[in-house]
């Protein structure tokens, strides 16, 4: 029996690590540059993209409701959710096609997105514990590595398979073409990431919490376990909203990049990311998910200190730099954020706690986007100087990412780690 049930469990965690690489594949469609093709045809403006982009980094918030959902079996709850949400993905290709007015297709295309993220984040955490229950506890560090590191490399190749494609049919005036493609390559991803939560098994949990969303809530915030990893997220979150989502319009404009250039400097940061991940792993599984992310804060550090040196002259060799050190960083930090709460929060309490987590450190990475948003201005009005100072907006943030993390490292050192 025994036996059968191990098998069961293998399965599991290799249907997890597809399901994992579909979903990533589908999000590639709808984030970056693929988005901008979209908003681009649809007749968004670049400041509605912008604050779009914005607020569905919000939408964390629904991940509270996965605290009130107390069903006897997540899988029958994640199942029709995940179509659903990754049918309207699907649909944005299609709103271009339709022969609506502008504007409406604005308002379809705005609301859908909004809904997807929506849907998805309401039984995300629910999802990732159910998931998660098939691993070992003592391999969890080397499973999630190898999981990340297959999701990176057909991440890589199919990112330039679509973007090479829509190119293409963009270059000859043949678009829609392009948007048809892609709407028929979603629709089969998410087939195929379908059958893997069909035929994955559902471990039951006997002491599932069936408390209500209010005491939920409540118990939650009172454990200390939960309290520090909240703060870990909420310290990481800060040091990247107030930072790297100003990179890009930075590359471009002050540093004069091309997009060859910036596209072949992403693809060295994943591939450090992916030589990393199994060295991390290992080291989790043996030291601790705390002093694993410690190191990775460091090497966080390192990265965004290259960005307070990059200007016009040494733009080019300060992001090369800070894209392999942030691929090392990464290659541990997103692992150890989930991994974390499995390692230090008891089974039945995991999922509520990542829902808690995640809101709270998606909130603060909104807001401080917003408070980095008006320095930007601010500094860029001021001709690049703070009180007679020349210096660049992004570097200036890149001082205060860097604190943050460094407040992140010592946090970790004598909080996490002595406390563990």
């Amino acid at each position: 029996m025994n036996t059968i049930f191990e098998k069961s469990l293998k399965r599991n965690r290799i249907l997890y690590i597809l399901e994992a690489n579909f979903e990533f594949l589908i999000s590639i469609l709808v984030s970056g540059s693929f988005l901008a093709t979209l908003t681009k045809e649809l007749g968004v403006s670049d400041g509605l993209t912008g604050i779009l982009s914005s607020i569905i980094s919000l939408g964390c918030l629904f991940q509270l409701i996965s605290l009130s959902i107390r069903s006897t079996s997540v899988k029958k709850i994640v199942l029709p959710f995940s179509i659903i949400n990754q049918v309207l993905f699907m649909l944005l290709y299609v709103i271009p096609l339709t022969g609506f007015e502008k504007q409406t297709k604005i308002s379809l295309f705005v609301i859908m997105i909004l809904l997807a993220y929506m849907i998805y984040n309401m039984v995300h955490p629910k999802k990732i514990d159910w998931l998660m229950s098939s691993v070992d506890e003592f391999h969890r560090g080397s499973f999630t590595a190898n999981k990340e590191i297959v999701s990176l490399v057909s991440g890589m190749v199919f990112s330039l398979g679509m973007g090479t494609m829509i190119d293409h049919f963009s270059g000859i005036g043949k678009i829609r073409v392009a948007f048809t493609i892609a709407a028929v390559v979603m629709f089969v991803l998410m087939i195929l990431h379908s059958f893997t939560m069909i035929f994955s098994t559902e471990i039951k949990a006997s002491n599932h919490s069936q408390k209500n969303f209010k005491h939920s809530i409540i118990e939650l915030i009172k454990n200390k376990n939960v309290l520090r990893i909240t703060v870990i997220c909420l310290l990481f979150n800060s040091s990247t909203y107030i930072s790297t989502p100003f990179y890009g319009t930075y590359q471009i404009g002050e540093l004069g990049l091309n997009l060859k250039f910036i596209t072949a400097i992403t693809m060295c940061e994943s591939i450090s990311r992916i030589l990393v991940s199994r060295f991390w792993g290992s080291y989790a599984d043996k030291k601790s998910f705390s002093k694993m992310i410690e190191k990775c804060f460091i090497f966080l550090a390192l990265a965004q200190i290259c960005i307070i040196f990059a200007v016009p002259s040494t733009g080019k060799i300060m992001f090369i730099s800070y894209r392999l050190l942030h691929g090392i960083a990464m290659g541990g930090i997103n692992s150890a954020l989930v991994n974390l709460i499995f390692e230090s929060v008891p089974k039945e309490k995991t999922a509520d706690a990542l829902a808690i987590t995640q809101t709270i450190a998606g909130i603060t990475g909104f807001l401080i986007s917003l408070a980095a948003s008006c320095l930007v201005t601010y500094v860029q009005r001021n001709g690049n100087s703070v009180f007679g100072i020349p210096i660049y907006a992004q570097q200036l943030l890149s001082l205060f990412a860097l604190i943050i993390t460094v407040l992140s490292i010592l946090y970790t050192r004598f909080v996490l780690i002595k406390k563990k």
